[in-house]
């Protein structure tokens, strides 16, 4: 130890500090005598704001948090080796201004000063430092835990009695055989608040790809067996724990550490079994029931006890058992069964129909052993079940079956009328072209800058550049409408589009993974045969990929396993040198891949006028420009301006032309065919063949998830499901055209829905064909944007047929629920498309039934919205969407029944009442003819019989509930 000045001692301590290295201040601190340790003591907290200003100005690229450990753990080893009291240490060592958002990567300095100190001070630092842990996220984010374990460890002090602290210790993988604290530990297992937690996903062996971990439990199982921890208290720990009640997540590693101990009947624990029967969560039910299975000792009294406690559970596994447990008495007793009554009563309770059932059967059966006074109980009990249950015990009990009470409480509403948007003529073109360019993103001011820029583009003054030439692609309007201006302002002066940076040569690597006996592993290509490597290199080359990593490659010892199956992984991307230079583009459009198909036809017309501009052939007027705010354009109009045009000798521009096609509607007056007949030009015959044999596109909704294509309606569903819509046509020649009535993308997300509620001005004779581009929005409700809703209404204003895309389109929406869900959005499309009658009734509940066997929605959903819609005035087409959702959702023949479905057809009775539907539903009268008495076949047998009676009927028996 060396003696230096107090002075002296801080020089050396400040001085290592400084170096952002804990280790040389270890050494500092270790070097000094008493008085220098005191000298240092008294300076370190002076010394934390010029430590942290210094380091920040030693590491100007970093971040405050970047840069927080290369002073803050050099600080803290020095407090610890200088400051007097052990209380004082803990509060140097964790206090606020030393916070970290991670641990530090070594904390051997730290730990080398404190174990320099006297035994005693350890012990004590131990013991305030272990009482100071916390279950908090910093705590798990600072040094404390491993600090605490390891001193500990190294003073052998006895660990206080505190829950974090075997919490952490849990924490951390376990070593019984040699880690001294086990002793003290193991014993708090199952006392300590949030071990439960801590391990709820142990188990007793790791899964065969996770072999080499430890567990808790496998670690338990080998110190029982070896004989250094007892079973009979850790199983008494476990039931002691299971009383004190919990979550099934928080007692899952205590059920399973009883199950592994797998103790025998125990007539002392009994009685604590008994008691957590009726409250614990499922698996410890299901425990302790088995321990009582095994005994032999249960009383009348007992058994009537567990048999009650179990017919009360929600379980039905759980309540069957208690059903057997009620036969197996019954079996087993001499005497009468009145101890037996409360527990049938309580099965007359049940929710289940086939509990109730069984238990009215096990009544009938054993009915003369009952005295007067269990034969009372149940016939009190009697009283609570379904009129046809009552009806059997009326011979052996008296009881008198309860004539159904009719409720029917349903009043439906007045459908609210549907406002359709108006159609008006179409305003006049816009004149201030340079103060309205920026707003063009809507899309009739759209319509009406580019009409007014046509008719006469010169005489504005230009707007500013910015960024706009720097760009090789414009994805926005505003920046076309701003191209035009400047170049219709100084003809010439546009620069060319900028050359995109070649990019540069990137190593292909190859990863190699074979298959064999032994299982899937990754080798060097050396170890492989020098065919199979031959068969590689050969394969690579006839597909144009670069050898990368195995041009060049060190042979190895063979493998010896035999190969199964080797698979080739290239990392690319990469570039080949040798391809073709791709042309120069001739204009700033986007790759039509990058953006939805209405955006990319804006665009395209955009473009067209601009080359137009700079080529100087730019028409008197647009052929486009509808003639109605709906979009429309009116046949006669576009005759009479292909008449102006040929006048003028003047070219039609191919995506102008291809959208006033578009815009025309569906029925044309014979006279304006004749007339568009005498046309002369090019674009006039392609008018002629359009109003003569107008293309119908062909259309489909297919459907994908991550398990692959469906190809039928009730195949079982995936995780993340997929909308793939279908637009095809043959193709017209006209590019705008084509893009529009083509596959739009199956994914999307914000960007590719911009001008969304422009689109229907596109295509306002073909609104199933904007569904369809709408549809790549519908499930990503993360991206969607807001006014999502009101494009797809806009769509019941325009024309043209409607089939699967519009019924998806409600379906999905009319069930959303969530932080992104707006019911009532979704209930007033459904409302209004009813009232406009445009609801495909039987298609949306289809696609309502692929939604829920997809998990895009839950029954649930759908029958609290379908049932809002009914109230609301929709009830007759509530009742054909559940004609069109129960054939796709009810379970087909490989299939078993759930809740759900019982709940779909629950809903169909009260749907069909609602509506006085009557006449068969061919799945409907399938299902109920099978043969079994589930809850699911006995709902679908009411709902037959009710379809199978006249309105009239319907109407007097009502709903029994």
């Amino acid at each position: 130890m060396t003696t230096l000045p107090e002075g002296g001692a801080w020089s050396s301590v400040r001085a290592a500090i400084s170096t952002e290295d804990p280790a040389r201040v270890a050494e500092a601190v270790l070097a000094l005598d008493e008085a220098g340790r005191r000298a240092v003591a008294r300076e370190l907290p002076g010394h934390i704001a010029p430590a942290k200003k210094e380091t920040a100005e030693r590491n100007p690229r970093l971040s405050e948090w970047s840069y927080a450990e290369k002073w803050t753990e050099p600080m803290r080893v020095a407090g610890a080796g200088t400051i007097a009291g052990a209380a004082a240490v803990v509060t140097w060592l964790y206090r606020r201004d030393f916070a970290l958002w991670q641990r530090p990567l070594d904390f051997g300095p730290l730990l080398r000063v404190i174990t320099a100190r006297p035994q005693d001070w350890q012990a004590d630092l131990a013991v305030r430092l272990a009482l100071r842990l916390r279950g908090s996220r910093a705590r798990a984010e600072d040094d404390s835990v491993p600090l605490v374990l390891e001193l500990l460890r190294r003073t052998g002090v006895t660990p206080p009695e505190h829950d974090p602290l075997v919490v952490a210790w849990v924490s951390q993988p376990p070593d019984l055989e040699h880690d001294p604290l086990a002793e003290h530990l193991v014993p708090r297992l199952c006392e300590a608040e949030g071990v439960g937690r801590a391990l709820r996903e142990d188990v007793v062996d790791p899964p065969e790809w996770d072999s080499g971990r430890r567990t808790w439990l496998g670690a338990l199982r080998d110190a029982v067996a070896a004989g250094r921890f007892a079973a009979e208290p850790l199983v008494e720990g476990c039931v002691r724990r299971f009383l004190r009640g919990g979550s099934a997540t928080d007692l899952r590693f205590f059920a399973r550490l009883h199950e592994m101990l797998a103790p025998g009947p125990s007539r002392e624990r009994t009685h604590d079994y008994l008691c957590l029967l009726p409250v614990a969560p499922g698996p410890v039910a299901e425990l302790a029931l088995r321990q009582l299975r095994g005994s032999d000792w249960l009383s009348g009294e007992e058994v009537n006890e567990a048999a009650v406690a179990l017919l009360s559970r929600p379980e039905g596994k759980l309540v069957r058992a208690g059903l057997s447990l009620l036969e197996r008495a019954a079996r087993d007793t001499t005497g009468d069964l009145d101890d037996l009554a409360a527990a049938l009563a309580s099965a007359f309770l049940c929710e289940s129909y086939e509990v109730r059932e069984r238990a009215v059967r096990l009544a009938v059966k054993h009915a003369g052993r009952f005295t007067a006074t269990g034969t009372e109980t149940v016939r009190e009990a009697a009283g609570f079940l379904p009129a046809d249950l009552a009806g059997r015990l009326a011979e052996a009990y008296g009881v008198a079956a309860a004539e159904p009470e009719v409720i029917d409480d349903f009043e439906p509403g007045s459908l609210p009328p549907f406002e359709p948007l108006p159609r008006e003529p179409f305003p006049a073109p816009l004149t201030d072209l340079t103060g309205t360019y920026a707003s063009v993103n809507d899309g009739v001011v759209f319509e009406r800058w580019l009409d007014g820029f046509v008719r006469d583009p010169s005489g504005r003054p230009r707007p500013g550049q910015g960024g706009l030439y720097r760009k090789r692609q414009w994805h926005r309007l505003e920046e076309w409408a701003k191209a035009m201006l400047r170049e219709a302002a100084a003809p010439g002066e546009e620069p060319p589009i900028p050359e995109e940076p070649r990019r540069a040569p990137e190593p292909v690597r190859h990863t190699i993974s074979v298959r064999t006996p032994d299982g899937d592993m990754e080798v060097g290509f050396g170890r492989l045969p020098a065919e199979e490597r031959d068969k590689i290199i050969s394969g690579l080359r006839q597909r144009g990929i670069p050898l990368g990593n195995l041009e060049h490659f060190t042979e190895e010892p063979p493998l010896e396993a035999e190969i199964l199956r080797m698979t080739v992984i290239p990392s690319g991307p990469w570039w080949d040198g040798d391809e073709e230079e791709e042309p120069r583009p001739t204009n700033r459009l986007p790759d039509p891949r990058h953006v939805s198909a209405p955006h990319y036809a804006m665009l395209l017309r955009c473009a067209e006028i601009h080359a137009a501009l700079k080529a100087g052939t730019l028409p008197p007027y647009l052929l486009a420009t509808p003639t109605l705010t709906s979009g429309h354009l009116d046949p006669a109009e576009l005759v009479t301006r292909l008449e102006g045009y040929e006048r003028a000798d003047v070219q039609a521009l191919p995506a102008d032309l291809g959208q006033a096609l578009l815009r025309l509607p569906r029925e044309v007056d014979p006279e304006v065919v004749d007339r568009a007949g005498k046309l002369t030009s090019e674009a006039g015959a392609v008018l002629v063949r359009w109003l003569t044999d107008r293309p119908e596109p062909r259309l489909r909704v297919d459907w994908s998830s991550s398990g692959g294509d469906y190809t039928h309606d009730r195949q079982k569903g995936g995780h993340s499901p997929r909308l793939h819509p279908r637009v095809r046509i043959e193709p017209t020649g006209l590019a705008l055209v084509d893009a529009l009535l083509s596959d739009p993308r199956s994914w999307t997300d914000e960007e590719n829905g911009t001008y969304m509620h422009a689109w229907r001005l596109a295509l306002p004779s073909d609104r199933e064909v904007v569904a369809m581009h709408l549809l790549p929005h519908l499930l990503n409700v993360w991206a969607r944007p807001g006014y999502f809703h009101e494009a797809v209404t806009a769509l019941l204003s325009q024309d043209g047929p409607i089939g699967e895309a519009m019924a998806l389109l409600v379906a999905v929406q009319v069930t959303e629920q969530g932080m992104f869900g707006w019911p009532e959005r979704g209930r007033r499309l459904l409302l209004n498309a009813t009232a406009a009658d445009l609801l495909p009734t039987v298609e949306c509940g289809r696609q309502l039934g692929l939604c829920l066997r997809r998990d895009v929605t839950k029954m649930g959903n759908v029958r609290q919205a379908l049932e809002e819609c009914a109230r609301q005035g929709a009830h007759r087409q509530v009742w054909e969407i559940m004609t069109g959702l129960l054939p796709v959702y009810l379970p087909g023949p490989d299939e078993r029944p759930h809740s759900a479905h019982t709940q779909a057809l629950s809903f169909a009775i009260d749907a069909a009442r609602w509506a006085k539907a009557h006449g068969p539903v061919p799945v409907v009268a399938e299902t109920a003819a099978l043969k079994g008495a589930s809850g699911f076949l006995r709902t679908a047998r009411a709902l037959h019989e009710q379809l199978l009676q006249s309105p009239w009927d319907q109407a007097a028996t009502g709903r029994e509930r």
